[in-house]
């Protein structure tokens, strides 16, 4: 059994624009900043023996922070980025339905096998997500590991342990510089704590993103 600490990210600038960010990036502000730093306060009492990240800048800044108070090297893997959204990458929900109302209309439509042009489908998205999981719970077996990555890396991790189809709109929410628990016994998921971010305080707190992605 190997137990899985996902992390999102810390809040970024487009986070707070509700710009869809996927493979592209914005830094993260200096409330991010401040969550991440919190994190690694957090995890310094925590036990974990590696600590991987997205190569993406903010999640990658974001484990920084954790390495600097727990003294792990970090290790990246660009299998734990965020989905590829194609040509909406950088936009707002109203700029997507002016860019390209068809293809907005598809994409908020959850079709699992509909990919917006020059993205990711919600299907090739999620087996990318479970084999990159899978494969460092397999290579961790018997270890607590951390991961700092993306909304819906989470969000394919709830759904590979509590079965949620692709097409179902996820019930809880991604909250920015939370932990998130998963265990994998070579062969089933399972879920622990969601959400939780009681390293910031009730004001530190920042959640984004929408339930219908």
């Amino acid at each position: 059994m190997t137990q899985l600490i996902l992390i999102r990210h810390g809040e970024t600038l487009w986070n707070t624009e509700r710009r869809m960010q996927g493979q592209l990036d914005s830094p993260l502000t200096e409330r991010g900043l401040w969550q991440a730093q919190q994190l690694g306060i957090r995890l310094k009492n925590q036990p974990f023996t590696t600590l991987y990240s997205s190569d993406l800048p903010r999640a990658a800044r974001t484990a920084e922070q954790i390495a600097i108070v727990t003294g792990h090297n970090i290790l990246t893997d660009e299998r734990l980025r965020e989905r590829h959204f194609g040509v909406f990458e950088g936009m707002t929900q109203k700029e997507m339905q002016v860019c390209d109302p068809e293809s907005y209309e598809r994409f908020m439509s959850r079709d699992p096998q509909y990919a917006v042009p020059g993205g990711e489908s919600p299907a090739a998205f999620f087996a990318r997500c479970r084999a990159a999981l899978e494969e460092l719970a397999q290579r961790h077996a018997d270890e607590t590991i951390a991961i700092v990555t993306h909304g819906l890396v989470l969000d394919s991790a709830y759904r590979a342990a509590t079965g949620l189809a692709l097409d179902a709109q996820r019930p809880v929410p991604l909250v920015n510089a939370s932990l998130n628990w998963f265990a994998f016994d070579g062969s089933r998921w399972s879920a622990g704590a969601w959400g939780d971010a009681e390293h910031l305080g009730p004001d530190g707190v920042t959640i984004f993103g929408d339930r219908r992605i």
